[in-house]
Parts: structure tokens; sequence; C-alpha cells
């Protein structure tokens, strides 16, 4: 595997080659865009737990404030590759520098703001700077760790996300709840603008590249079947956990009976699950990265088949609940790291890409069960809808295994 024009490039099988030793250690630039995912993480959730606080400061009802989690959604879908686009010839540190900036002043206006259009407005232009920072920190995570570490590094820029579920968004809407509904968002204003002098110290100049890159250039990238298989699989495996996750409180209440006040609590056991798997998906999706895309949703359909199976008992529900967390989106970094590696001279789209895919793969998947939620299935539907669609991830990662395979020989 070799590093050309900011790209990776890896042998024709997909594995890395026998003089590659992976680092005993990740580079500490790593864990420092794993902090800025992890407030990305944050802000993109935090609002679901202080909805009802807001809709009473701005005088609109629940469901409405809830568009801000929406507008927040569709601005990662556009705004991501849109970014990654406009921020071309930029350097990637500054690129990094300025998402911050402008992620720390959506924050300042959404926490000063009275109008509900101008805390719409704020929450997507948020969302743009989320979906530049993600597709950069991506590139510059894996080329700093170097091709034999990619997907782990990956994986913990990634876990920086799963951890604010774990920790960061349940600690923002208590701190919410306890101080008011804009200390939150002036807590992640202080952190994005901390961040910005840790980036501009940490991520090296060298990665700025220098060379004029074009559009044309970049948009070539999206002839690449192998990417779109990807970003199939991106949107799908991200789909069918997280269509059953938006519902899992209605599961376990009205199915599992378990009591509503224990509902936060396995959803700790998800988030710790997940932010495990992207770790463990991570480090072992360098060796053996089809092996990872692969068995990963495969495991996850039969957990999703077993909670529609055994919802009505409370004690196996929670324990495949955690094992959904920890295989559902274990196969996330790697196929993040195929992405940017079959994007070829333009890595960061392809990054941008999968962060638009997951992030459509999350609007589709929740719609859909939300439709069948409210059809005869019941509780169960969200998790019915979650299996077929997680079923269909094995469909593009299989295709990618066979190609890579069919390389060598042709």
């Amino acid at each position: 595997m070799t590093l050309r024009g900011g790209a990776l490039h890896a042998p024709a099988d997909g594995r890395t080659g026998d003089r590659e030793r992976p680092p005993a250690r990740l580079p500490l630039v790593v864990y420092v865009l794993a902090l800025g995912t992890f407030l990305m993480g944050t802000t993109e959730f935090v609002v679901a737990g202080l909805l009802p606080e807001i809709a009473g400061d701005v005088q609109v009802s629940v469901a409405r404030a809830g568009l801000l989690i929406t507008v927040f959604a569709v601005g990662m879908i556009v705004g991501a590759p849109l970014m990654a686009m406009l921020t071309l010839r930029l350097p990637q540190r500054l690129t990094l520098i300025l998402a911050l900036g402008v992620f720390a002043a959506g924050h300042v206006i959404v926490a000063l703001g009275s109008s509900f259009t101008l805390l719409l407005a704020a929450r997507f232009l948020t969302a743009l700077a989320t979906g530049a920072f993600w597709a950069v920190a991506n590139v510059v995570a894996a080329r700093a760790a170097g091709p034999a570490a990619s997907s782990r590094a990956l994986g913990v820029v990634g876990a920086g996300a799963m951890l604010a579920n774990v920790v960061g968004v349940p600690l923002g809407a208590f701190a919410g709840q306890l101080l008011g509904w804009r200390g939150p968002f002036w807590a992640l204003a202080v952190f994005g603008a901390t961040a910005m002098v840790l980036i501009a110290r940490q991520v090296p100049r060298d990665t700025d590249g220098g060379q004029a890159i074009s559009v044309r250039s970049e948009l070539s990238a999206l002839r690449s079947g192998r990417l779109w298989l990807a970003l199939a699989a991106c949107t799908t495996t991200t789909g069918g956990v997280l269509s059953t996750y938006t519902y899992i409180s209605p599961l376990l209440t009205d199915r599992a009976g378990l009591a509503a006040t224990l509902v936060p609590l396995v959803l700790v056991g998800f988030g710790v699950g997940a932010l495990a798997g992207f770790l463990v998906g991570g480090r072992l999706g360098d060796r053996r990265p089809h092996t990872i895309t692969i068995v990963a949703p495969a495991v996850t359909t039969a957990l999703l088949l077993a909670i529609c199976l055994l919802s009505t008992h409370a004690v196996p529900t929670v324990a495949l609940i955690a094992l959904l967390g920890l295989f559902g989106l274990g196969a996330n970094p790697v196929l993040i790291a195929l992405a940017v590696r079959f994007a070829g001279q333009a890595p960061t789209l392809g990054s941008a890409l999968t962060v638009s895919a997951f992030n459509l793969g999350t609007a589709i998947g929740s719609w859909i069960a939300g439709v069948a939620l409210a059809s005869p299935l019941g509780a169960t539907g969200p998790a019915v809808i979650g299996t077929v669609i997680a079923a269909l991830t094995l469909v593009p990662t299989i295709a990618i295994a066979l190609t890579q395979r069919r390389r060598p020989a042709a």
C-alpha cells in the first residue's frame, strides 16, 4: 500500500503488505481529531434531550422543535460533499480550523438566538461545518497513521462520535435541564474554540499538500464502481441499525415490559457497545477488511432478527441491544477506509460521501421505521425494517470482496 497524491492505495487483494507493520501507537493528532468528532456527535443529538425546553422558550411545538435535528441531518447529507469541493484548494489544516471556527460561531448564535428561524439557520450552518470537518479529519487521520493502520485510526476518530452518545449527549441533556438549554451550546462553543488551538498545534503543515487540485479530477472518482458499492454499504449498515435504535424505547416498554426509567441505561449499553465496536472493527479491519465488512452485517442481521423474535423477554432483549451496538457499527471505519481508497486521487471527496451516506441511511431508515411503527407490526415494526436493511448490506460488501479477488487474476 502506498500514498500518492493524498490518496491511499492498497494491494489488489485489499490487505496490507508483508513489509508494513502497524505502529504500536497512533499519532497524537488522531486523538485530537477524535475530540473534534466527539463535539460533532454531541451537538447532533444533544437537542433530542432538550426539545421541551427549547420549544417552550422559542414558543413552538415540540414536534416543530424536532426540525432542529432534521435540518442538521440534511445539512450533513448536503454539506459534507459540498464543503469538500468548496474547500478543495485550501490546506487541510486550515479547513479543519475554519470548520471548528464556524462550529463555535454556530453554537454562539443558537445560545443567543430567540427566533426559531434563526436557530434553524444556525443549526444548518453548524452541520455544514461538521460535514467539512469530518470529511477532512478522516483523510488526515488515515494519512497520519500510515497505510498499515488507517482503519484503526478511522476507528478512533469515529469512536469520538460514539463516545458522544455515551457521555456527551447525556451530560449535555442533564446540564441543559439543570442550568437551562442554552448552557450546553455555550459549552460546545468554548470546546470548539479550544479544539481549534489543538488542531493548529497538532496537525502538521505537510498535510496541506501544496499541489493544485481540480474539481474535475475530484469528480472523476465518481466513476469508481467500488466507491459506490462502499457508499451503498455505508447507507444500509447505518440505516439498519439506527432505524431500530430510533424507536427502541417503545419496543422496550411496550413489548419487553421494561420500566421507562431503565430505558436510558439500555441506551448507554448500546453506546458502550458501539464505542467498542468502532475501536475493534477499526483495529481488525487493517488486516481483514473484507472479513469485517461481511461478518459484521451478517451478525447484525441475526441480532435484529433475534430482537424481533424475543422482544417480549426483557433480559435477552437488553443483551441483544448491547450486542447490536458492538456489531452494528463495527464495519463503519473499514467502509470509510475503503471508500477513501477507492476514491483514488480524491480521498477527501470519498470521505465526505461516506458522511452523506451514513446520514442518508439514518434519515431513510428512521422514516421507514416510523411508518412501520404505525402499522399492524407495532413496536416490532422498526426492528423488522432494520433486519431487512441490514441484510441488504451483504450485497455490496460481498461484491467488493469478489471484485478484489478478481483483480489479481485479471
